[in-house]
């Protein structure tokens, strides 16, 4: 019995404690509430809409008198907002960007990572992830400096033959900042392909890392269709000061469809190729082709299928197997395959 009214007593004390605490975790839920609500204004505000306390009440669900007021809680909170009487809604000054929160380890160890990434050449066409992870350091807490720290002497990246951009960060920097501000661009180009240097003049779509160098994606004044350049083929590159004309709706992996690498072709193939068993572990360890399809043979041996568009840039990386590898199809693939094999005999015998 003295068992039973002693759990009774710490039930009631227990319970008194609850409801006693219950107003301050209540307090603290409307508190979030509030922030999230703020922070949602400030979101809409930075936003490229047109909201004024009309607007910004009806998509968060509350009063104008409560934007107002968090409106006030932004401004104290140091955010340059202001009300853009062409465009009757509320601007956030340009160039203000919100502090960034505080890390978590895990966040501190992707930036640490993208550190390690572009140290390396080819993507160290910039600045990079270092400067930041330098200010991360300055004022973060001592946890996650240490992360990045520690993270900088045990994190590499080696040997990822990447194209020597060492000399073409300024040209690569020109395309970055046109795109940023919707301008043309123009250069002298040179292309393996043709006898003289030509001045293109481009609107750019896109800068993208294929495989191992830079390329732009951009179509010429005079065209119909965007092409794709290499940045290192650039001899001059600078902005111009007309704006760019960027479909609104380009979709980059519409555009490149089922190329193998850089260049689509007009024509669209299946490829099977077979790998011997010594080839089949290593070949499988990568995903070549996004439509790579992997068909393991009881005698160790593998077959993997693609379905690509074009067959130069393929036939060149068949051939990097060559001893290990066949291809089944298509025979005009085997065809290339075969006919570079034999010419390279011949380089060999003379």
């Amino acid at each position: 019995m003295a068992k039973k009214r002693a759990a009774k007593r710490k039930d009631a004390r227990s319970t008194g404690k609850s409801h006693k605490k219950r107003p301050d975790r209540d307090r603290r839920v409307r508190q979030h509430e509030r922030m999230a609500r703020v922070l949602k204004v400030l979101e809409l505000v930075q936003s490229r809409g047109r909201w004024n306390a009309r607007a910004i009440a009806a998509e968060i669900g509350c009063s104008e008198r409560t934007v107002y007021r968090d409106l006030e809680v932004l401004e104290y909170a140091g955010v340059p907002w202001y009300f853009d009487e062409a465009d009757q809604c509320y601007r956030v000054r340009p160039d203000y960007r919100f502090p960034v929160f505080g890390l978590t380890e895990e966040e501190a160890l992707g930036q640490a990572v993208a550190t390690a990434l572009t140290k390396t050449p080819g993507l160290d066409v910039g600045p990079g992830a270092a400067a930041t992870t330098r200010k991360l350091q300055a004022t973060s807490p001592a946890a996650i400096r240490e992360v990045l720290a520690d993270a900088a002497e045990l994190i590499s990246v080696l040997d990822l033959k990447l194209a020597d951009h060492s000399r073409h960060r300024e040209e690569i920097k020109t395309v970055q900042f046109a795109l940023l501000e919707g301008r043309q661009i123009t250069g002298l180009y040179e292309s393996p392909y043709q006898a003289e240097p030509v001045e293109l003049r481009l609107h750019p779509y896109r800068l993208c890392l294929i495989k191992s160098a830079w390329y732009i994606i951009g179509r010429q004044a005079d065209a119909d269709q965007p092409r794709t350049y290499r940045v290192a083929r650039f001899k001059t590159l600078r902005p111009l000061d007309q704006p760019a004309d960027v479909p609104e709706g380009f979709d980059l992996k519409a555009y490149f469809g089922n190329a193998w690498a850089v260049f689509r072709g007009d024509k669209t193939y299946d490829v099977e190729i077979w790998f011997t068993p010594e080839a089949a572990k290593v070949v499988t360890e990568t995903t070549w082709h996004h439509t790579q399809k992997v068909k393991p043979q009881k005698d160790g041996s593998v077959i993997l299928t693609f379905r690509v568009d074009g067959l130069e840039e393929i036939t060149n990386w068949v051939l990097g197997w060559a001893g290990q590898a066949k291809v089944l199809e298509p025979g005009e693939l085997r065809s290339r395959v075969s006919a570079s094999l034999r010419r390279g005999l011949e380089l060999q015998d003379e």
